[in-house]
């Protein structure tokens, strides 16, 4: 696969609690180097990088991250603040709570709720796969998707484990014809990429894909 494709599908991440504006800007000016989908990072910098990118590269932004237990309407004054800040890209976690509960219905209204906030710019649904059973996460596939989500995301890459080919490959076979996927958390190599993108990932969640072109 040309590394033009897999870097084309990266949504270029720091996300950590001690990041600076310093590492921030370097991943944007990676982010541009490098052709990614997206920069991704925390909301308090969004206005910053968006100032500092002149829309060279969209950004993306994470909504009650990493645990998803914030309210809903906390969650929509997030996504509501970081759109005007100038996200074009919404990555939200969900109530795991609510799906353990089964309470199916919550979590649909939830992202039908902040996809109304962001109109026509991308939503994407982490689920956190690892803390799911298979039933639940076929279930929320057809949850994300009545919903009217753009993407659905394993992983916030901050619990137990990221992204794996299985859960991909379930995704694939679960979620509606309009819904994207997004695998995210533990991709740390260009063969990995490659694998995600085979099984029907459209986008990557990753800081390690640029850094590992840089060393080359």
């Amino acid at each position: 696969m040309e590394l033009e494709k897999i870097t084309s599908a990266v949504d270029h991440t720091l996300l950590t609690q001690q990041a600076t504006w310093e590492e921030i800007r370097q991943i944007c000016d990676d982010a541009v180097a490098y052709h990614t989908a997206s920069v991704c990072i925390p909301p308090s910098y969004v206005k910053q990088a968006s100032a500092y990118l002149q829309g060279k590269i969209p950004v993306c932004t994470v909504i009650g991250f990493p645990n998803g237990y914030q309210t809903t309407e906390v969650k929509a004054f997030e996504t509501e603040d970081a759109i005007e800040n100038g996200a074009s890209e919404i990555d939200m976690v969900i109530n795991i709570g609510w799906v353990k509960d089964r309470r199916y219905d919550l979590v649909e209204n939830e992202i039908r709720t902040l996809k109304t906030v962001c109109g026509e710019l991308v939503l994407k649904v982490i689920i956190e796969t690892c803390l799911l059973t298979g039933e639940e996460k076929i279930e929320l596939c057809r949850v994300v998707t009545k919903a009217g989500a753009d993407y659905i995301k394993t992983s916030t890459g901050f619990s137990t484990q990221g992204a794996t080919f299985a859960d991909v490959a379930l995704f694939a076979e679960h979620v509606g014809e309009a819904v994207k996927i997004k695998a995210a958390g533990g991709i740390t190599s260009l063969e990995d990429a490659e694998q995600f993108l085979a099984l029907g990932a459209s986008r990557l969640g990753t800081s390690r894909i640029v850094k590992l072109l840089k060393q080359q």
